[in-house]
């Protein structure tokens, strides 16, 4: 015994959705047996463009029964038979969801007539429900009508029930381990059966074949997966457009990490929201006033030309000037830690020798300075970080030279590499920016025994 529904809803997801109508056909597979429409009064306003949508109003449902008082109909007719919507997640969670704010416990099979549509009626440019009526000529009126798609979704569904293999393909959707109707509507299982479960980025895109989300896992497969079970408002919306799935493999976490930030940045995919923009990051940097007097200052890194070090924000600028003025000697005011005073009074140094008072020469200081800066050069390490490869007879490398990252390669165990020129034929070169250096600084933290300071040792 079947049931095939549709839902009228206020249009907010999944969990802040509410139903404003509701159409039931209990179907056994030649006739319906029973029916059941009603409106629903959702407890709150319907936004316009709902209504415009659907033409139900505030004013149509403030008498309609609520969902508490209809839901021992809906319990009872559905009962002991298969849930089967249009792009079923959808509408089955919002009435499990529904329930489950009632306290109500609501767990039905469900067969959803899009992914049947695709696997019995294949080659179609849509699967929408209105195109689909129009390719098969199944009347379609009251469009966005619970009624009026429910019944087009039962016509439907009895020309899949006739289609020729149909009783092999309702099987196999119905089987407990299948995961037909996990999947979203549009994306065919053979997208998802290609997914490999190693370490990766992976790529939700549309039907145009562009990326709307990107990823990394260590079990790609796994983690993909995960998607498809969320239920918040953007994974379902998210997963909803999602028509194919790509992948790379990485070998390791780390190399993943970086492949897919450099990826969202340079496709800026729709659903994902961090890393799009590389975060200001600070510089400190070195100029010479009209007394020649060398300052060492920090600024946002657009405006700081020529910086010798990089830091993630103002605190740790400030945190390395203080050191480095400290461990030299310098002026906390011409190492602008102290703005508009005559002579520096910095609460923590108290090392200065008397330049911002003419005691001490300019040559001399400026010795110092350059000293300092000398310092903060050589902390700026060339070092790499080998991980596992994609392969069993390959190791991954991360390249950071001079403190910036270069760029990654998958080398085979069997290749000759003795100095950074023969490493660098094999490095796919990558941009350096604040997200980079954030995951390889995390890394390097985590794992100091994969850093390694020569091409001898590795």
């Amino acid at each position: 015994m079947y049931t095939i529904i549709d839902i009228e809803t206020t249009g907010n997801g999944i969990k802040g959705n509410k139903i404003t109508e509701i159409s039931i056909f209990k179907f056994n597979g030649q006739e319906v047996v029973e029916e059941y429409t009603s409106l629903v009064n959702p407890e709150c306003d319907i936004p316009y463009f709902i209504t415009g949508l659907t033409g139900i109003d505030n004013a149509m449902v403030r008498d309609a029964p609520t969902i508490k008082e209809i839901a021992p109909k809906i319990l009872e007719i559905t009962k002991d038979t298969i849930f089967v919507a249009h792009s079923v997640g959808f509408d089955y969670n919002v009435i499990k969801n529904e329930f489950e704010n009632l306290g109500i416990s609501y767990s039905r099979k469900k067969l959803c007539t899009v992914r049947l549509s695709r696997k019995l009626i294949p080659g179609l440019q849509s699967y929408s429900l209105g195109k689909l009526c129009s390719a098969l000529k199944i009347p379609l009126s009251d469009r966005h009508r619970a009624r009026g798609d429910a019944h087009a979704t039962l016509i439907l569904f009895e020309k899949l029930l006739k289609t020729e293999g149909s009783s092999t393909v309702f099987s196999s959707f119905l089987n407990a381990k299948s995961q037909e109707n996990t999947l979203p509507p549009s994306l065919p299982k053979e997208e998802f059966n290609k997914l490999p479960n190693t370490p990766g980025v992976y790529y939700f895109k549309d039907a145009k074949n562009k990326s709307i989300y990107i990823g990394k896992a260590i079990n790609i497969k796994k983690r993909v997966l995960s998607h498809f079970y969320n239920k918040s408002n953007k994974e379902v919306e998210m997963c909803a457009n999602t028509a194919h799935l790509d992948f790379e493999n990485s070998g390791n976490e780390l190399v993943a990490l970086l492949m897919e930030s450099a990826a969202i940045k340079k496709e800026m995919p729709l659903y994902n929201k961090a890393q799009k923009k590389t975060t200001i990051q600070y510089g400190i940097f070195c100029y010479e006033d009209r007394n020649g007097v060398m300052h060492i200052a920090y600024n946002k890194i657009k405006l700081a030309p020529n910086s010798v070090q990089q830091f993630f924000n103002i605190t740790d600028c400030r945190f390395a000037l203080e050191k480095i003025c400290e461990e030299f000697e310098l002026c906390p005011k011409y190492c602008h830690l102290q703005e508009n005073i005559g002579q520096c009074s910095h609460y923590k140094i108290k090392k200065c020798n008397g330049i911002c008072q003419q005691k001490e020469s300019v040559e001399i200081y400026n010795k110092r300075v350059k000293q300092a800066l000398k310092s903060l050069q050589n902390s700026q390490e060339t070092y790499l970080i080998k991980e596992k490869g994609r392969v069993s007879n390959e190791i991954a490398i991360v390249l950071v030279e001079q403190g910036e990252y270069q760029g990654y390669a998958f080398i085979s165990k069997d290749e000759q590499v003795n100095n950074l020129e023969d490493l660098q034929v094999h490095i796919i070169p990558q941009k350096h920016n604040l997200d980079t250096l954030r995951i390889i600084s995390n890394y390097v933290q985590k794992k100091p025994k994969n850093v390694i300071s020569s091409l001898t040792s590795y």
